[in-house]
């Protein structure tokens, strides 16, 4: 997608937002005002002055190779200053960009609707070098004398970036956000390692358990050393339970797991402090700090917290229990609205007699509209829930509201067979498509003799490349499995005259679902906007439908009817999997009738299984694409296709090639307990940015996904210490040592000025890429690469958009600077591998 359909996107975010209700349990979650409070250091500088340059369709941008010519400006020249009165560029109608005179308000706010779509330029003047906090808020990136480092674009408050000073003019240059406001100043840290309390993922104590808890805070290390060997205790109520902490990497903000002892059972308070111990290997204090937690009965709301294998960071969700204690109750998975925190998610609906609601958190308040990382969060979140619950595995359910009843149609297509129903309220099935129809709506808003409406509502033939690389979200198009929904009940709940999710979207399903499905209920309620109280989300009538419905058991399924975009995010349904495809990343299906045979049709699949364990011994014969084989009970069979396209009965699928197990595309690297691995062989300036590009993205994880990415040099990586965990490789091969143990045989290979690419040398210092391959010595993990050839290169691949809900990327992308200043046009080649890893056997397209 274009810059202008992910600006219009933008532009919606903002009325969505606007259009939020803040009354009931579910409310807005941006602008929280921490940013006045000092807690980590003592103020050295305000900025009150700066210049703002307006770059109208290059603000916010989702797409995944976005143009973005300021910062290519900045990063391409990394001492570059500017004036009052400089000309960037001339936009699109020709008139000239100019670096215009900005100054704050009251608030020390640079804030003014002129800032949408515009860059912040800042200087400041250190009479020596130093290390501080750079604050800021309200910008979504910002470069720092030339380094690229997360933003704040929520307008949390939650970001301190540590940097060093120079002596002299060190400069900031900050991307607007998506709100028109942005706060910035500098910070003297009160000691070279403290606590932050600015971002804590922390349960709440339950007084009628006995356990241990985990939380999460937030680690500064402002000095350019590592620190190791640090332990964290916290103590309540006089007990204490202690973890050791991992290696801090310099000028870094570490959010770190923490083991909490639970509050005796007789207590009467409704919070109780934790008192937080960080201690150095001789167990001399580093840093201190007491924190509150709420103690709450676990048959009342609550919050829970667990580990996620995504990356070992801690992860919350909210809980509305039951008022029944029993097991073999329903289970309610709940997903929440933009902006929506999980607790109010979950304190929207009153409590059960008959089943237990959760309410996951995306990873974060916004986080990825429930795909990608937030997908992940779900599942992790059911999985939990299941193990603490019990509950009966034919009663589970779904429901969401507004981009939760996007991911209710999203997660009710791609695992069907998880729920007995699914109830979408004020959602939107598939996230690319509802962006493309607010573009269709603005039509109205704008002249058509006007020249931005060509602009906006014109675009070109997508090339073949381009086509690739959307070609990767595939898996995310609802709609292309919309089949899938007939797995279970559906219950579509929606406002009459919803403005921000149009009504039309939800009269649309109801009619999409009528031409084949049989189980469906359509409800618009009379008058009710995007939120008309609680029973927005909590409506009889819905929790009525769920009770009806059960999930079917195998022997019962007389029809089943399966799409997946990709084996690597979701393969199976009941007890029929599909293991690879013929095509990457299209549409694969399998519809199969049972009686006292199976039969089963398919499209674009290339090993498929049956585990006929879960039957119960009454079928004998599967008619697989007309071809017919007899089949013995009580074993699970895998059939592939041969080089003629006919089916063969074929042993088990070794891990060592594609499979649910690990499938690409790039962004499947981000999960397995990741590492990321810088390169520390080149010169010093290679060092010093691959350090810095590993960081800036682990930053970007934890604001985005509330993450927390080990990092380390690649003289510290060994196979046998993080073994079976997903490596992402920073470097190339000339200087990164740990690329020759992991990506010796890769079928890529990046050196200093060279790319070989099948047998094809891509020379220069230009070319980035980005790909995924498998790790040889483990089945399960991956590994990603973040590679470039020299110095253009490096900075080629800065942006990180890998880590942004709604983009796309396929096993291989190869690109050269140009892709900075004019996005897909500068992708030299894309694809997938083949089902074996490798090159020859994968689909590519070369520009």
């Amino acid at each position: 997608m274009n810059k202008l359909v992910t600006g219009i996107a933008f532009l919606f975010t903002v009325v969505l937002l606007n259009a939020q209700q803040r009354t009931g349990n579910i409310v807005e979650y941006f602008g929280k005002e921490k940013i006045n409070e000092i807690n980590e250091g003592e103020l050295i500088h305000v900025f009150k002055k700066g210049l703002a340059l307006q770059v109208p369709g290059f603000g916010f941008n989702s797409s995944s190779f976005p143009e973005d010519p300021v910062y290519d400006h900045f990063l391409m020249n990394d001492d570059l200053l500017v004036s009052e009165g400089d000309v960037f560029s001339v936009d699109y109608l020709g008139n000239e960009m100019i670096w215009e005179k900005v100054e704050v308000d009251s608030a020390s706010t640079f804030s003014d609707r002129s800032l949408r779509s515009s860059y912040v330029y800042l200087e400041y003047k250190s009479n020596k070098e130093q290390i501080v906090l750079f604050e800021a808020s309200g910008h979504s990136l910002v470069t720092i004398n030339g380094m690229p480092h997360e933003g704040d674009h929520y307008d949390f408050g939650y970001n301190l970036i540590p940097t060093k000073l120079k002596k002299g003019t060190n400069v900031f240059v900050l991307k607007v956000g998506r709100f028109p406001r942005v706060r910035a100043r500098i910070l003297k840290p009160y000691q070279a390692v403290q606590f932050t309390t600015r971002d804590l993922t922390m349960p709440d104590l339950l007084k009628d358990e006995n356990k241990v808890y985990d939380g999460g805070i937030r680690l500064i290390n402002a000095s350019e050393n590592w620190v190791k060997d640090l332990k964290v205790s916290a103590t309540v109520q006089g007990k204490t339970e202690t973890v050791q902490v991992l290696k801090l990497p310099p000028l870094s903000v570490y959010k770190i797991p923490v083991k909490i002892p639970g509050v005796d059972g007789t207590t009467d308070v409704d919070k109780e402090k934790v008192s937080l111990v960080l201690t150095d290997k001789k167990n001399n204090s580093v840093a201190t700090q007491d924190i509150e937690l709420n103690v709450k009965s676990k048959t009342k709301h609550h919050k829970k917290t667990f580990i996620s294998k995504v990356d070992g960071s801690v992860q919350y969700y909210s809980v509305a229990p039951s008022t029944n204690s029993t097991d073999n109750q329903a289970l309610f998975l709940s997903v929440h609205g933009a902006s929506v925190e999980a607790v109010n998610q979950a304190n929207a609906y009153k409590q059960k007699d008959w089943g237990n609601l959760i309410a996951p958190t995306n990873r974060r308040p916004f986080g990825f509209a429930w795909e990608d990382w937030g997908r992940l969060d779900a599942l992790e979140v059911l999985e939990d829930a299941t193990q603490i619950y019990s509950p009966d595995p034919q009663r589970i359910y779904l429901t969401g509201h507004s981009m939760g009843g996007h991911g209710t149609w999203y997660l009710g297509a791609t695992y069907p067979d998880h729920f007995a129903a699914i109830a979408p309220c004020a959602g939107y099935p598939d996230l690319l498509a509802y962006r493309d129809s607010f573009k269709e709506r603005m039509k109205d808003r704008i002249d058509p003799n006007d020249e931005r409406f060509k602009r906006l509502f014109f675009e070109p033939t997508p090339t073949d490349v381009e086509l690739m690389i959307a070609r990767a979200g595939t898996p995310s198009r609802t709609l292309k499995l919309i089949r899938n929904y007939l797995h279970h009940g559906v219950y579509i709940l929606h406002g009459e005259i919803d403005n921000v999710v149009p009504t039309f979207i939800a009269r649309d399903m109801r009619s999409r679902l009528g031409k084949f499905h049989n189980d469906f209920t359509y409800y618009e309620y009379p008058d009710g906007t995007h939120w008309y109280g609680n029973h927005s989300v909590d409506w009889d009538p819905i929790f009525n439908f769920f009770k009806r419905r059960t999930i079917k058991k195998a022997d019962d399924l007389k029809r089943i009817d399966f799409s997946t975009g990709s084996p690597g995010v979701s393969a199976t349904s009941h007890y029929v999997t599909i293991h690879q495809q013929v095509t990457p990343f299209e549409v694969s299906n399998f519809t199969l009738e049972k009686s006292d045979s199976l039969v089963v049709t398919t499209d674009n699949v290339a090993l498929i299984s049956f585990d006929l364990k879960q039957l119960d011994g009454n079928v004998s014969k599967l008619v697989l694409d007309q071809q017919e084989f007899v089949l013995a009970n009580n074993e699970k069979l895998y059939y592939g296709k041969d080089d003629q396209g006919k089916w063969n009965v074929v042993s088990k699928p070794s891990l060592e090639e594609k499979g649910p197990h690990r499938n690409g595309g790039f962004k499947d690297a981000f999960r397995n307990n990741v590492v990321f691995v810088y390169a520390t062989k080149g010169s010093e300036k290679e060092n010093q940015w691959y350090l810095n590009k590993a960081r800036f993205d682990a930053e970007t994880f934890w604001y985005k996904a509330n993450g927390k990415v080990e990092l380390i040099p690649d003289t510290e990586f060994s196979l046998s210490k993080y073994k079976d965990r997903n490596v992402v490789v920073y470097g190339n091969r000339d200087n990164n040592s740990a690329w020759k143990k992991l990506l010796g045989d890769a079928p890529i290979q990046v050196y200093n000025d060279k790319v070989v690419v099948d047998g094809r040398d891509l020379r220069g210092e230009q070319w980035g890429s980005y790909y995924i391959t498998s790790r040889k010595d483990s089945d399960i993990a991956s590994i990603g690469v973040v590679a470039a050839t020299g110095e253009k290169g490096m900075k080629a691949i800065y942006e990180n958009h890998y880590m942004v809900n709604g983009t796309t990327f396929p096993d291989v992308v190869i690109f050269d600077d140009t892709v900075l200043k004019y996005g897909t046009k500068g992708i030299k080649c894309t694809g997938f591998f083949g089902n074996d890893w490798s090159f020859k056997t994968g689909d590519f397209e070369w520009k």
